[in-house]
């Protein structure tokens, strides 16, 4: 009985060793550079909103990725509104007039200083991560944004 306790105490403390090893691991593993990364597609934000309302699923098949490395935009357009979210980090939404949605894109702490010098009016374009699209909220009556994550400036030009 002392044996087959031993044993087990044994059996057990090696596998919480290695499940605290692997979420150690996991938990530091280095996040994706998608300043760095190669651009995937590049799309006017007006092309990519109307993609996403003609066709949801089909869009997200093609953007969206199961393992989580989901596509790298480049998407250009005109600035609409320009905020802070609550972390205190630049959105800034691309959006045509006669729009129904547009592109919110995020920029992070590192890439917040590239976003301080755009106005509203001007067109820009902005590498980011898609995170999710364009949609129909039938009961608020509401159209939703494109959302794009770890954003920064690629070109600027006022117009």
């Amino acid at each position: 009985m002392n044996r087959i306790f031993k044993v087990a105490l044994i059996v057990v403390a090696t596998g919480v060793v290695i499940a605290g090893g692997i979420a150690l691991y996991l938990f530091n593993m280095p996040h994706r550079d998608v300043q760095s990364a190669a651009v995937d597609y590049e799309r006017s934000a007006t092309d990519l909103v109307e993609e996403y309302l003609e066709d949801a699923e089909k869009a997200n098949a093609k953007y969206l990725q199961e393992e989580g490395d989901s596509t790298i935009f480049a998407v250009s357009g005109k600035i609409s509104s320009i905020r802070k979210n609550l972390q205190g980090n630049t959105v800034v939404l691309l959006k045509d007039e006669s729009g129904k949605a547009g592109v919110s894109c995020t920029f992070t702490k590192e890439t917040n200083a590239s976003a301080a010098g755009v106005q509203i009016g001007q067109s820009v374009t902005v590498k980011g991560v898609i995170r999710s699209g364009a949609g129909f909220d039938e009961d608020l009556e509401l159209y939703e944004n494109v959302i794009l994550e770890k954003c920064d400036l690629l070109l600027e030009s006022v117009k």
